[in-house]
């Protein structure tokens, strides 16, 4: 079992920023729930299953597979999330392992589990070859891992980039987006899994108008978050070129109030 992290690991004030950030994004649960089943059926999860959702947030993925018979644990470094997934669990009456932590320092031991997912979780840790080398060492040969991730060339992919470009992230930061290209992630799971499945889907989002979404989001996205704390104190004139550029990007994806948000899922099997 590896350690907790330690004030020498040099991200560590950047995944405090994360943690405070992504402290807000309850209110995107809904949007969350429906794309949960997608993630849980392309893993192939069955009941009986021991399986660790890592980024868990609010705790969809975790309490739709444990409602399905899978033994779930659920780990964010953020504890807002988890204390909105604990609600959940217990409306839901379905019993998970939480736990706060790190997915660059899983506190699991060698192949503790069958299964190991992350819904849009596992993209935001620094370093991809961290986070992956952890997801595989707690998982089981033969086990499944799988997630879902945001292509860069979607709605989602550009506007993280967007965000980069007016708030660059710390020297040696990956972008999330990466783990939505596919030669990316074959990369990444390298020598170490067989059997790498890819597939696509579509996340609807409600938008009564650009600028409305622009303003709610900027209330529950980590990364937006900061960067308009930043801006507001710094340079209101570039917060306001930022606002422009975003609402233009997101006017590309959106017809009749609804916006298309299109991502990427990969399943493995690990050697």
């Amino acid at each position: 079992m590896n350690a907790q992290p330690t004030p020498q690991d040099p991200f560590l004030q950047f995944k405090e920023s994360q943690k405070q950030g992504w402290a807000y994004f309850s209110p995107l649960e809904s949007l969350t729930i429906p794309q949960a089943p997608r993630l849980v059926r392309h893993a192939r999860v069955r009941s009986g299953d021991r399986l660790l959702d890592v980024g868990c947030g609010t705790g969809v993925v975790a309490i739709t597979a444990a409602k399905l018979g899978a033994h779930a644990t659920g780990i964010d470094l953020t504890p807002e999330l988890l204390q909105r997934a604990r609600q959940n669990a217990s409306i839901s009456k379905v019993s998970i392992d939480w736990r706060e932590g790190d997915a660059e320092n899983l506190p699991f031991d060698d192949g503790a589990f069958d299964v190991v997912l992350s819904q849009f979780g596992h993209i935001f840790a620094p370093r991809p070859e961290v986070a992956v080398g952890e997801m595989l060492r707690v998982l089981k040969p033969g086990g499944t891992i799988a997630f879902s991730s945001w292509p860069p060339e979607g709605h989602v992919g550009r506007s993280s980039a967007l965000i980069a470009k007016y708030l660059p992230a710390p020297p040696g930061v990956a972008s999330p987006a990466l783990w939505g290209e596919p030669r990316v992630i074959q990369e990444r799971l390298g020598n170490q899994v067989k059997d790498i499945v890819f597939d696509r889907a579509r996340m609807t989002v409600p938008v009564l108008s650009v600028q409305l979404h622009r303003a709610n989001s900027e209330r529950v996205i980590g990364p937006l978050i900061k960067l308009v704390e930043a801006l507001s104190a710094s340079d209101p004139d570039k917060l306001a070129q930022f606002r422009a550029e975003a609402e233009a990007l997101t006017l590309e994806y959106v017809e009749e109030n609804i916006l298309r948000q299109d991502y990427l899922l990969t399943r493995a099997t690990k050697i």
